[in-house]
């Protein structure tokens, strides 16, 4: 069972920048690709953006690809997000997940398809002047 923990979050000014962290305690995670997801209004959660097992070609969604970097150092087991240019939209929920069943291959492609079980507890961001 893949037990992910996101840290990082707080409050932060308009324009400011954070970065938030993906680890581990129990599994690797090097053989994970992992996504980033905020809570959004609807039933589904807002997917940010992947990277896989090995870092290579992070993949952005659109609405934030021009304000986000997610990138991973294996050796930490840690997967991280970068979000500059902070909104008050940016203001709730993050979480990492699982998008990929494990695998050690390289490969060039995330996809955002979260794994069931596999989401951690979220960490808050809240963007107030």
């Amino acid at each position: 069972q893949l037990q992910l923990v996101e840290r990082g979050g707080g409050s932060v000014q308009p324009g400011g920048s954070l970065r938030l962290s993906c680890s581990s305690s129990v599994t690797t995670l090097e053989y994970y690709d992992i996504g980033w997801f905020r809570e959004a209004p609807g039933p589904d959660r807002q997917g940010l953006g992947c990277i896989t097992n090995k870092g290579g070609s992070p993949h952005y969604e659109n609405d934030v690809k021009s304000r986000v970097t997610i990138s991973r150092d294996n050796a930490k087991n840690t997967v991280y997000l970068q979000i500059d240019g902070l909104k008050f939209e940016d203001t709730g929920r993050y979480y990492c997940a699982a998008v990929s069943e494990p695998v050690s291959i390289v490969h060039d492609r995330c996809f955002m398809a979260p794994r069931d079980g596999t989401w951690g507890p979220g960490t808050m961001v809240t963007v107030s002047s």
